[in-house]
């Protein structure tokens, strides 16, 4: 029968939530938007008529995707220091991270741009708009609202990835746990706190979503 600790498990929320804080959600935040600026750019590349910029982009999609997360970050952190490049623990984790995301969500926004539909590119060239303008004022407004849901699901995803920091010494909420946990050996009573902690954040995060899906909305052509 599970022997729980209640006097241990109230005085480890404010430390797990603390390194959700510190940590988690910051590394979180940081890596989505640079993995979407990341995003954008290897989204366009992809869709470029010059075949050297368009294999490009797919080799580093490729990459992204054939390789597990844990790994890049291992090599970003561990590896890149034996050619002379040394990175602090958290600069490297949201390098690796948005390197991840960006992979992903390139060809979530390559679709979402080739969703929208071919008038709305002729309807923007007939007042006179150029590629950059239609891109920025036409298409990617109702692009991302077709994007919104699997962007999300990928916000979500990245923030239950970031438990991998602790790999590079980072102590966000896992590693927190772990700490907590090692004296006590009660291991599956903080990994289950943590376990709350992660899904509280990811209801609030899905409740945003919904939000933001009905406040752009006004964007989607009819």
């Amino acid at each position: 029968m599970l022997d729980i600790d209640w006097d241990l498990a109230n005085r480890s929320w404010w430390p797990l939530i603390k390194g959700a804080l510190q940590y988690t959600i910051p590394l979180t935040l940081a890596s989505f938007a640079v993995g979407l600026v990341l995003a954008l750019v290897v989204a366009l590349m992809r869709m470029s008529k010059v075949r050297v910029v368009s294999f490009i982009a797919r080799a580093y999609i490729s990459v992204i995707r054939g390789t597990p997360l844990l790994v890049q970050l291992l090599i970003i952190f561990y590896g890149l220091p034996e050619i002379g490049i040394l990175l602090d623990p958290f600069p490297a984790a949201v390098i690796a991270f948005s390197l991840n995301v960006g992979g992903y969500a390139a060809e979530v926004i390559r679709g979402s741009i080739l969703a929208v539909p071919r008038g709305q590119w002729e309807a923007a060239s007939t007042v006179g708009m150029g590629y950059t303008l239609t891109l920025r004022r036409v298409v990617l407004p109702q692009a991302f609202r077709v994007a919104v849901p699997a962007l999300s699901n990928t916000f979500i995803s990245l923030v239950k990835d970031t438990s991998l920091a602790s790999q590079i010494l980072i102590v966000e909420m896992l590693k927190t746990a772990q700490n907590i946990a090692s004296p006590t050996f009660k291991f599956f009573q903080l990994y289950l706190q943590a376990a709350v902690v992660y899904w509280v954040i990811c209801l609030i995060l899905s409740f945003g979503q919904v939000r933001l899906e009905r406040r752009l909305e006004r964007y989607v052509a009819k």
